[in-house]
């Protein structure tokens, strides 16, 4: 019983973390508006989601695995367009 528990939390932890997430990144990814994300904060969020992947993988925990692959992903194409609008864009001009 303690088991399916924890699944269920689990399971419902990744959803929420994805739910979550999501909606932004896919309005930054369209908009490619990226003056309210601090880089900072951001690239912490970033490494603690890799560090998640990475615990996942040692614990044979596959939600915690999907879910970070998935806010990983979403980090890194939103960290490479904050970089591009705050540091390469500005060049151009």
């Amino acid at each position: 019983m303690n088991d399916l528990w924890l699944n269920i939390i689990g399971y419902s932890a990744s959803i929420c973390m994805i739910l979550g997430y999501m909606p932004q990144a896919i309005v930054t990814m369209r908009t490619r508006n990226t003056d309210g994300i601090a880089l900072p904060t951001f690239c912490m969020l970033g490494i603690g989601s890799v560090l998640f992947v990475i615990q996942g993988f040692m614990l044979g925990n596959w939600p915690l695995v999907l879910t970070n692959v998935i806010t990983t992903v979403c980090s890194v194409i939103i960290f490479g367009m904050k970089i591009y609008n705050d540091y390469v864009k500005p060049r151009k001009k």
